[in-house]
């Protein structure tokens, strides 16, 4: 791993527009040779990856058949906190060490996640409308009450997951006023400061529920259309965890039948989401805001990741289990 007293590692990053071109991955040639690819198809992970010691990737899959083919890897570095993209039995098989970055995007979840709640809540869209359309220049009165809006502070805030990220948009919440109560996926989570519910629970009594687990066999659909129609009508759901978690095509007809209130979404089972997907072709538009999986790409979040990795390769050269996930 070393000529010279330098280390000569092969490197190659799978996926870094994921990261963005404003993105510092400079650091990572001080390990080596880095290959840097904007996008990897799945077909081509061998061939970008033959000969490297390390892989990085946030999105795209390596497989068990990736994973046997590769002779020379050590380690895969996924470039976000959820592992699901890599084949960890197979990695534990052959040897291949595998990190993770945990905690780098909490701020940024957090502050998205209440981004969406707000403009759901409030009706951002139909009142910023209402201005520029002119009819509040015709109004007869100062004011406009066509959309009226609750406070936080009177209603009950349901997080699913109370991992770090849930844990922030917990107190956030908190620090509005709001009644938290949440349900651990894990059953491992164990938080004095707010209640713990049953998940029937939360669905059936929370005004606000936002999810923030990792998507995994126990919460894959965890929200389908039964579980959707637990909710309050006035409800107002938000996931900007993993897509898979709710059932698309049933929160989309909940919304049409208007079992809950509103959605604000982040993350799609698919993406890029689908044409087909049908959140696209929900009736009621204003009812469901959907954004392209930005949840975590705030710039402190995104310069923190690539510091991350390198602290991770790092460790690894040292001999130390940091992030290790396998």
């Amino acid at each position: 791993m070393r000529a010279k007293g330098r280390i000569n590692l092969k490197i190659a990053f799978l996926d870094a527009k994921t990261l963005g071109k404003d993105a510092d991955l400079s650091v990572l040639d001080k390990f080596g040779k880095a290959y840097i690819y904007e996008t990897t198809k799945n077909e081509d992970v061998v061939a970008r990856s033959a000969g490297c010691d390390i892989v990085i990737t946030n999105k795209t899959a390596i497989d068990r058949a990736a994973v046997n083919s590769l002779d020379k890897l050590k380690l895969i570095c996924v470039a976000a906190t959820g592992t699901n993209i890599v084949d960890i039995d197979a990695c534990r098989e052959k040897g291949v060490a595998v990190t993770n970055v945990a905690g780098y995007s909490t701020a940024s979840v957090a502050q998205i996640t209440f981004g969406l709640l707000f403009y759901l809540l409030e009706s951002l869209a139909y009142h910023d409308n209402f201005v520029k359309s002119g009819l509040y220049a015709e109004s007869d009165t100062f004011n406009h009450l066509g959309r009226p809006f609750r406070e936080l502070c009177s209603m009950r805030f349901g997080v699913i997951g109370l991992g770090a990220i849930g844990a922030k948009v917990a107190a956030i919440a908190e620090s509005f006023g709001s009644e938290v109560v949440y349900y651990s996926t894990s059953g491992k989570n164990k938080n004095s400061t707010f209640k713990g519910v049953s998940l029937e629970e939360l669905l059936s009594s929370s005004d606000i529920v936002s999810i923030h687990c990792p998507l995994n066999e126990k919460t894959k659909n965890l929200i389908d259309y039964e579980k959707l129609k637990m909710m309050k009508r006035t409800a107002i759901l938000l996931n900007t965890a993993r897509g898979g978690i709710v059932c698309e095509a049933s929160l989309a007809r909940a919304i049409d039948e208007n079992l809950i209130a509103a959605a604000g979404i982040d993350v799609y089972t698919k993406e890029p989401i689908s044409a087909d997907n049908p959140l696209l072709t929900v009736k009621n538009r204003e009812k469901i805001i959907l954004t392209p999986h930005i949840a975590f790409t705030s710039v402190e979040a995104r310069k923190r990741l690539a510091a991350e990795i390198a602290e991770n390769i790092s460790a690894f050269i040292r001999g130390e289990k940091r992030n290790r996930v396998d």
